[in-house]
């Protein structure tokens, strides 16, 4: 693909332009929700719900799009690339398929992975009435069920929950900044979503007790149709560039409780040139001093 290059006229321009070129560290990932032209109200509900808990890395369209990412990709591409956006989250609604959400991820600006799953049970963030967590809080993601790590499509689909909720990356964290629990289970062929705030309450000690309080919003979640990305293309786009692998250092080793362990390479030691301690227990004996010298007496024979 050829793409018409026009050199900026402007500064905003410019820094426009530089923003999106391409970086050792690539930028948090934004994402965009998508209204499908026949989203009802449920479906619109949950991108609303979804906007707020991936804010300000995420850009919701308010007008209706009429396309079917399945069929014809090109109007996600163009707006994923209006947009800035590699991730992207479609909701509809038919009666072949009811509150439908697609949610899929963009490589190089063109479709990756795509998986189409269908709400039966929807509680947004109005209807449970308790405090929440303010904006733009990075979550702590947690997945329970085997399918997550035996079935490809749902090994496949915690990347892509992984991807979309995972938020910006940080040097260090704090305790009084883990307060967010997204938690998704895969058990009897559905996936359950469930948002919690975490309550650090006194506990007598220096370690808090913790409580979890659901705050919404809450999805029930069945798996429709896929659309994977090759193994090949999925290594091409896990690649990393080389200045950012890490150098591998030698003689270095670690074991399994992760301690580090050096090796030190030294020049050979005459141990008999070896400046000990000067003390009397460390002094040779007349006896051992005559059989280095051949068996000479150190002492004179007295002359008759």
């Amino acid at each position: 693909l050829t793409y018409c290059y026009r050199k900026p006229k402007t500064k905003r321009a410019k820094r426009f332009l530089e923003k999106r070129e391409p970086k050792l560290k690539e930028n948090t990932k934004n994402a965009m929700l998508i209204k499908g032209g026949n989203a009802n109200l449920t479906v619109t509900e949950v991108l609303k719900d979804i906007y707020a808990v991936k804010k300000p890395f995420a850009v919701l369209y308010k007008k209706k799009n009429i396309t079917r990412p399945f069929e014809d990709q090109t109007s996600l591409e163009f707006f994923s690339k209006k947009s800035d956006c590699s991730l992207f989250l479609f909701g509809s609604h038919n009666k072949k398929r009811p509150n439908n959400l697609i949610i899929g991820r963009m490589f190089d600006y063109h479709i990756l992975d795509m998986i189409e799953l269908g709400i039966e049970k929807f509680v947004s963030l109005k209807d449970v009435k308790n405090s929440k967590c303010p904006e733009g809080t990075k979550p702590m993601l947690i997945f329970a069920g085997d399918m997550f790590d035996v079935n490809e499509e749902y090994r496949r689909l915690k990347s892509l929950l992984i991807d979309f909720f995972r938020g910006p990356s940080v040097p260090s964290i704090r305790l009084a900044g883990l307060e967010y629990v997204l938690h998704f289970t895969a058990v009897d062929g559905k996936i359950y979503m469930r948002s919690y705030k975490v309550l650090l309450k006194k506990s007598g000690c220096k370690i808090p007790r913790i409580e979890l309080e659901e705050m919404g919003p809450s999805l029930d979640l069945v798996m429709r149709r896929t659309h994977l990305a090759s193994d090949d293309l999925y290594k091409l786009s896990l690649k990393q560039p080389k200045a950012l692998k890490p150098k591998k250092k030698k003689n270095i080793s670690h074991d399994v409780f992760g301690t580090t362990y050096g090796r030190i390479h030294m020049q050979k030691q005459d141990l008999g040139k070896l400046q000990t301690r000067k003390m009397k227990g460390l002094k040779k004996r007349p006896a051992e001093k005559s059989a280095e010298d051949g068996g000479v007496s150190p002492k004179k024979s007295k002359s008759a």
